[in-house]
């Protein structure tokens, strides 16, 4: 049987469905004459909540029921959210405040939610909230990345939740003391909001002994686990389902302080009690991403061969850890912090802080675009500072291929690679040779042109193990996964891998998710595993399939079973000339009666992860009158190992561009010294659209993984770790001309015009 896909570019078959208005997200699937939730959050940054006047809003039109955190506490809802923390770099246990699920006796973002309000109509809830009348006492608003001020949590009176370290601290001294060179660059990374095109959403009903919860999630078990625990149900008590997601980028993984809130409304009222975001309500409350500050530091030795790195990262937690926030700058980017390059020393320090800010949790990356961006700025910088080519320098310092497997200093382990080839493969496709015409073709234009470059590897996260269930029935076949499409076309990668390798038509085929019934457990979406992990259990799968079949054939046919053999489409039966395939000798089982031979279930786990990585090249063209920036034109070269579909991998490379590309030009969340949110809507949140961006030219330079069986490598979130320093180390490399030494992200006309100014004035003064 094959062990891989048939790369095939196949068209996504959800795609007919989703774009003629026949998907089925959470806020179609509502049942009629279900309750509107609308929730009353809080206006300030950080005060004393005092008192809240429920009263009015309790008797207004329509209304059902007021829920507060008092309300939850006497129903014995008391747990808070969960989080996952890590140590200091001493080894004690970092700070992780309970999070209440709403507000209790202070408010510490604006945003934060402090009542439910569920009435007959929306209108309704939304007037109804209105009637709230919250007392607040004024605190000092703490906003810096920096130990002091005014404490949010008694537990961390400096605001400061954890120092974190990680490598060999003495090495890297050592690697510095005898360096040749040394390269210092301190870089900010932009916070921003996921804004999928789906906010948040979620319907409880609850009928007198079970929950039943639907909403809109990269994955369905970590809720039904945690609304168990929080509301005191039993875990069979509580069915959670997702149908269509309209993106989720990270920020739909996590619990969220709403759901516990409309579910137990749902479970007092004995009703359907739904609540849908609106866009203003997620820009203030969704985790959002990103938001860090780190200084980057390389040794080189006399041949500009990287001898020590050392990164040290001040970061925002946000008001509280949220479920994953703690790992982002931590564990996570320490998983690629040194990038495609054999470095022999390296350290991470990581301090993370509170603020009265919303938030920061997984977005697109979780971490690893964090970390390349640093090093891939560095090495741009490295590059000017000893005068050598930056392609030669990433050169001369890539991890030889005959290294691997290759253990890096903070642990991982790569198993292939050959960064050398898709560099060379890079240039090529780029066009290198051609940019100094193109330069000059931009300057006869009165233009400032720049060419950025970025060589990226990301780890594969989240669980290695994940589970299936393939049932036969008389239509055909259906496959019941663990992991929850949010936009990526699962319904057609699964079908198609499973296709490839039973033999079963394709459009015979139903791929069933999210479902927490139906799928026993699973590991969701997210870090780029869903394809090889599913992949791999399918293989068990039908592994499990054949084996079984083969038996029952052999039995039918009154042969040894092993000389039953399959050609990854048909059996093979000895002195027969019948060649069944899977779908006819399910149907021969069920006219048996053998019902046993139409359901298998497997669950496995891959021994290894996998590191996708590859090389992005961008041009840039800069109007210095304005400071507008523009791409012209962006080079992909990936090693995604094998491919099933290459047509949706380019479309997850695009995707994730796309959002690198607009946080480096474009979005920034902004708040002022008060903690209010100036950045909450569209008018005021910039976001990329098709004319901000170029024709995107994508290609493979594919080196299997040994990770795994099919050879594949994650390809979601790739695009996201190159686009970053590929696009800022284009913009720094046009202004470098004209004297701009530190260029931050975002790149927006405004700051591009300030950089420009700031440094002709300074040129004027001497």
């Amino acid at each position: 049987m094959e062990k891989f896909g048939k790369s095939q570019p196949v068209t996504r078959r959800e795609d007919l469905r989703l774009l003629t208005g026949a998907g089925r997200y959470t806020d179609d699937t509502v049942p009629e004459g279900a309750l509107y939730g609308v929730f009353l959050r809080a206006p300030v940054a950080h005060g004393r909540l005092t008192a809240l006047d429920i009263e009015e809003a309790q008797q207004a039109p329509g209304v059902r029921l007021v829920l507060t955190a008092e309300d939850l506490r006497a129903a014995g809802v008391t747990e808070g959210l969960f989080t996952v923390m890590v140590k200091n770099r001493d080894g004690s246990p970092g700070i992780a405040p309970r999070r209440p699920i709403l507000a209790e006796g202070r408010v510490r973002f604006v945003g934060e939610p402090m009542a439910l309000v569920v009435a007959e109509t929306l209108d309704a809830a939304k007037d109804a909230a209105e009637l709230i009348m919250p007392e607040i006492e004024d605190l000092p608003v703490h906003l810096e990345m920096a130990p002091g001020g005014e404490p949010l949590h008694a537990e961390a009176p400096d605001n400061r939740a954890f120092t974190f370290g990680l490598g060999d601290e003495e090495a890297v001294s050592a690697a510095f003391q005898r360096a040749e060179h040394v390269v210092d660059l301190e870089v900010e990374d932009n916070k921003i909001i996921a804004n999928a095109l789906e906010g948040r959403a979620c319907t409880a009903s609850w009928d007198g002994a079970r929950l039943s919860f639907d909403m809109s999630s990269q994955g369905v078990w970590t809720h039904k686990s945690q609304l168990a625990k929080v509301l005191g149900l039993a875990e069979d008590a509580v069915h959670v389902t997702t149908g269509d997601v309209g993106g989720g980028f990270g920020m739909k993984t996590m619990v969220y302080p709403e759901y516990f809130v409309v579910a137990q409304a749902a479970r007092m009222l004995g009703a359907t009690v739904r609540w849908a975001a609106e866009r203003g309500e997620g820009m203030l409350s969704d985790n959002m991403g990103r938001d860090l500050v780190s200084r980057g530091q390389l040794a080189f030795d006399a041949d500009h061969r990287i001898i020590g790195y050392r990164v040290d990262t001040r970061f925002n937690l946000g008001a509280y850890a949220s479920q994953f926030g703690p790992l982002m700058q931590t564990q996570l980017f320490s998983r690629v912090m040194t990038g495609v390059y054999d470095v022999p020393a390296a350290y991470l320090q990581s301090e993370a802080f509170f603020t009265n800010t919303c938030q920061v949790d997984a977005y697109r990356g979780a971490g690893r675009p964090e970390a390349i961006y640093v090093l891939e700025r560095m090495m741009d910088r490295a590059a000017r500072e000893l005068g050598v080519s930056p392609w030669e320098l990433r050169r001369r310092n890539f991890i030889p291929v005959e290294a691997f497997p290759y253990k890096t200093v903070p642990g991982e382990t790569y198993d292939v690679g050959d960064f050398a080839r898709v560099l060379a493969h890079a240039e090529t496709a780029a066009d290198l040779p051609g940019y100094d015409a193109r330069r000059a073709a931009s300057e006869a234009k009165g233009r400032l042109r720049g060419q950025g470059l970025a060589c990226y590897i990301e780890a594969i996260l989240g669980a290695p193990d994940e589970g299936v269930r393939v049932e036969f029935e008389e239509a055909g076949a259906v496959i019941y996964v663990g992991t929850q499409s949010n936009g990526q076309g699962h319904e057609t990668v699964y079908a198609q891998f499973l296709s490839d390798q039973s033999g079963i038509p394709v459009e015979k085929i139903r791929v069933v998710q999210g479902d927490s019934d139906l799928i026993a457990r699973g590991g969701g979406t997210g870090g780029s595993r869903s394809v090889t992990v599913q992949a791999n259990v399918t293989l068990k799968a039908v592994s499990d399939i054949v084996n079984a079949f083969s038996g029952f054939l052999a039995r039918e046919f009154d042969v040894p079973e092993d000389q039953v053999s399959f050609d990854d489409e048909r059996f093979r039966i000895p002195g027969s000339n019948e060649t069944p395939g899977l779908l006819e000798v399910a149907e021969m089982a069920r006219a048996k009666g053998e019902t046993a031979l139409l359901s298998f279930s497997a669950h496995e786990a891959l021994e290894a992860r996998s590191f996708p990585n590859g090389c992005h090249v961008v041009e840039v063209e800069i109007d210095p009158d304005t400071g507008e920036v523009e791409i012209d034109r962006y080079q992909v070269v990936d090693d995604f190992g094998n491919l099933i579909n290459p047509l949706l991998v380019e479309g997850q490379v695009h995707g994730g561009i796309a959002q690198g590309a607009g946080q480096a030009l474009m979005e920034r969340v902004v708040y002022d010294e008060t903690g209010q949110l100036l950045t909450a809507s569209f008018m005021d949140y910039a976001m990329p659209r098709a004319t901000d961006l170029p024709f995107f030219r994508f290609e493979t330079e594919p080196v299997p993984s040994t990770a795994n069986p099919m050879g594949m490598k994650g390809c979601g979130e790739a695009g996201t770790v190159g686009a970053l320093a590929a696009v800022s180390n284009a913009v720094q490399d046009a202004l470098w001309e004209r004297g701009v030494r530190q260029a931050d992200m975002p790149f927006t006309p405004h700051r591009v015009w300030q950089m420009l100014r700031t440094e002709a004035a300074a040129q004027a003064a001497e």
